[in-house]
């Protein structure tokens, strides 16, 4: 299984990113693009991210 590699801060800087983005597209500002979102969101929720863990990056304590 893969260990978590998302902080605190990290995870909450992703969920409001991925919330504006999704905001923004469903309200017609950016477009289809702001539906990218999604992907901060999982990983935030998640507490994994796939490319954090190629590149050996760690922002939790554990």
């Amino acid at each position: 299984m893969t260990k978590i590699n998302v902080g605190t801060i990290d995870r909450v800087v992703r969920i409001l990113v991925g919330l504006v983005l999704i905001g923004l597209a469903t309200t017609g500002h950016i477009g289809v693009w702001g539906w990218i979102g999604v992907v901060p969101l999982v990983t935030a929720f998640l507490k994994i991210c796939p490319l954090y863990s190629v590149l050996g990056i760690k922002t939790c304590s554990n």
